[in-house]
């Protein structure tokens, strides 16, 4: 039997990316979304989040999405200041070439792992929130640094919820302005 010095299970960086994900995932089930994940990121693309059916915009609608978390949240007049994407993840949500709209969301996390989900007698809770920010609007960067981290500006108000994700899939979200 081997001796540990410290308990099994996955390192906080990738249980905080887990769990952002995770997040999602339950938000899209609670609004009867069907979500899929690629084998291979090779396209800057978390979740394809779809909405099974007819809709006014069309059969199965769907969103692609980038799935950021962050511990401690820079919150300034309004928005949330991110600074967690670099230059190509970007470039990859930026402007209007997609055929399938895409969106950042970013999950804001306790800074403590066991902190993340709490059952109660009312049910399980999910801490702490997401937010969706659309960056078909704004151009892609031309030339820059990979490594550079680039800050993206969030409304409050886009608040994810199972409501506001299924607006976004099914195309009718209300984007607040920053």
């Amino acid at each position: 039997m081997l001796a540990t010095s410290r308990a099994q299970g996955i390192d906080q960086n990738n249980q905080q990316g887990k769990f952002g994900a995770d997040y999602v995932r339950v938000l899209a089930s609670a609004a009867g979304l069907l979500w899929t994940q690629d084998d291979v990121d090779l396209d800057g693309v978390d979740l394809c989040l779809k909405l099974p059916g007819r809709t006014p915009r069309g059969f199965s609608p769907r969103i692609d999405v980038q799935v950021k978390t962050v511990r401690r949240p820079l919150i300034q007049n309004g928005v949330l200041a991110f600074d967690g994407l670099s230059a190509p993840q970007y470039n990859r949500l930026a402007g209007a070439g997609s055929i399938v709209p895409r969106y950042l969301f970013v999950v804001h996390v306790p800074t403590k792992t066991g902190e993340y989900a709490a059952v109660l007698s009312a049910g399980l809770l999910l801490r702490n929130i997401g937010y969706y920010l659309p960056l078909s609007d704004q151009p892609p960067l031309a030339a820059c640094d990979k490594r550079q981290s680039i800050r993206v500006r969030i409304p409050l108000g886009n608040v994810l919820t199972a409501e506001s994700l299924r607006s976004l899939v099914a195309g009718s979200a209300v984007v607040p302005a920053e």
